[in-house]
């Protein structure tokens, strides 16, 4: 490609290919043989092109085919499949399908949001992403507490990743921000992670002006968290290689679609197994949680419209 696709990312959307995506990403198909995606963003986006005047359906057939060869975290919520002259963008959570012709592509550029990190968004307590965050966090509070973390130390660790996720989804940090630093900084086995986290807690609490001058440069891209949730010391907090894929499997999900007004029911659903499964309830720790949000940037937001 591909030249369209590269103009819509980096002119319109202003986001460089090579940062988010690669071109002919090897990957085995479900017959088993090997193949070639032409373009790959690691749970964003699968793209195949063809010539001109072929079967658009068939080429999204093929793109579906390269699913089995990926990691359940690297599986894409959209396929865009086109032949240069027409575009077909299909939206798999949704179960949605728009086509257009090249000509009209000015016309549809809302819907490629996606690449800058905007959608539209669904709250509520019982949407599934919901129900999946309490699982895949809570998956993580238990494998900690299964190796002696425990206790305060442990809620504050976890509610700091919480904002982390949320983060790199809602333009407080960069769009994967956090799942790349885990996936490029760290060791598949999950001995370095722990290290990695507590530096990083470290960097988002100090301003940029009071940062070591030769820290690693994907940390020292983090923006400064101003407020006090990342300003205690907690003790190293050990991973192994199950932990690490675990936190991973957190970052694919789309923490945009989990509004605030719920983390206190999250939060307390992740600590709880029992809770975990009647995520539906309100819990009182709801306003803790917002009020370590809040100075980040609510009072902003609500002094603008003042």
């Amino acid at each position: 490609m591909k030249p369209e696709a590269i103009h819509l990312t980096r002119n319109v959307f202003g986001i460089t290919r090579r940062r988010v995506a690669t071109f002919e990403e090897p990957v085995k198909k479900s017959d088993g043989k090997g193949g070639f995606i032409d373009l790959l963003w690691k749970g964003v986006v699968v793209v195949e092109h063809k010539s001109g005047g072929k079967n658009l359906t068939r080429a999204f057939n093929q793109a579906k085919e390269y699913f089995s060869g990926l990691k359940e975290r690297d599986l894409p919520r959209y396929v865009l499949v086109s032949d240069f002259a027409r575009f077909r963008l299909y939206d798999l959570d949704e179960g949605q399908e728009h086509a257009f012709p090249l000509k009209d592509l000015h016309k549809n550029v809302r819907l490629f949001g996606f690449i800058a990190g905007y959608e539209t968004r669904f709250f509520g307590e019982q949407d599934p992403v919901n129900i999946a965050a309490a699982e895949k966090l809570g998956k993580l509070h238990d494998q900690l507490t299964a190796v002696g973390y425990h206790g305060h130390y442990l809620e504050v660790f976890l509610v700091r990743l919480l904002f982390c996720l949320f983060a790199e989804d809602n333009s407080i940090f960069e769009r994967q921000q956090f799942r790349e630093l885990i996936e490029l900084r760290s060791a598949e086995d999950g001995s370095d992670l722990a290290a990695l986290l507590a530096n990083l807690f470290q960097v988002l609490n100090t301003p940029p002006d009071k940062r070591l001058k030769n820290l690693d440069e994907q940390i020292a891209a983090f923006e400064y968290i101003n407020g006090r949730l990342f300003a205690e010391a907690l003790p190293l907090a050990a991973f192994d290689r199950k932990m690490r894929e675990t936190l991973l499997d957190c970052t694919t999900l789309n923490w945009s679609r989990i509004s605030p007004a719920i983390f206190g029911a999250l939060f307390q659903s992740i600590m709880d197994k029992k809770a975990r499964r009647n995520l539906g309830a309100h819990y009182t720790i709801e306003g803790n949680i917002l009020k370590a949000l809040r100075p980040l940037f609510l009072d902003d937001l609500r002094a603008e419209f003042e």
